[in-house]
């Protein structure tokens, strides 16, 4: 479907829900209070129904819950990969205010999270996670944009089956790169090493541009 479902394709419960959740720091905060999915029993890839009910998200159930929601209330269903040199992509949900980009996401760390609309551009926005991004493995080598609607009649709101298709899709659009420096590289990968040494059960907010978070 192209275009926000009609109230009656929702439980009383998710409308109730989406009702509440009118702007993208009301859907942050509602992903940053819910259990991360660790997905300890196989990899998930949950529709927004599914999350509601089960009340836990990763990364890309958070963003295709993100995309339900706002849909409803104006905003087009725009996912970002985020792609990394190990393969352990962050997927976020971008919408634009005044013409400055922002972002819903979901983590295990704090610090890629979302993201105030105050970027001029996606490449600005990328850039405010690629020092959060580095951890043991983690580099962020570019990113690339999708739209939803681009799925055609493929049910990413209410499925009650893994939606591996949106994966796939992912993988598949194109990316543009972000070039960085390895002298970069290498200080954040340092400080965070140090980090977690000292506090392996802490997850780092030590960056500069933590004003520009939406938590």
């Amino acid at each position: 479907m192209i275009g926000p479902p009609p109230r009656e394709a929702f439980t009383a419960k998710e409308w109730k829900l989406i009702q509440r959740l009118r702007t993208p720091a009301h859907v942050q905060r509602w992903l940053t209070s819910m259990p991360y999915n660790w997905e300890r029993e196989g990899g998930t890839m949950r529709s927004f129904r599914e999350v509601v009910k089960r009340n836990e998200a990763h990364c890309l159930e958070a963003g295709v819950a993100a995309a339900v929601i706002l849909e409803q209330h104006g905003y087009s269903p725009l996912l970002l990969d985020i792609e990394s040199w190990d393969l352990l992509d962050h997927v976020i949900f971008v919408f634009q205010k005044d013409g400055l980009w922002g972002a819903i996401a979901r983590s295990r760390d704090i610090g890629l999270h979302g993201r105030k609309p105050v970027f001029r551009n996606l490449r600005q926005l990328v850039w405010s996670y690629f020092d959060p991004y580095i951890d043991m493995t983690g580099r962020i080598k570019g990113f690339g944009l999708t739209s939803l609607y681009d799925l055609g009649n493929y049910d990413w709101r209410f499925n009650d089956r893994n939606m591996h298709k949106i994966e796939d899709h992912l993988r598949a659009i194109p990316h543009k790169k972000l070039r960085s420096s390895d002298r970069r590289y290498k200080y954040w990968h340092e400080r965070y090493k140090k980090y977690k040494k000292r506090f392996p059960d802490r997850s780092p907010a030590y960056y500069d541009n933590r004003s520009e978070w939406m938590l």
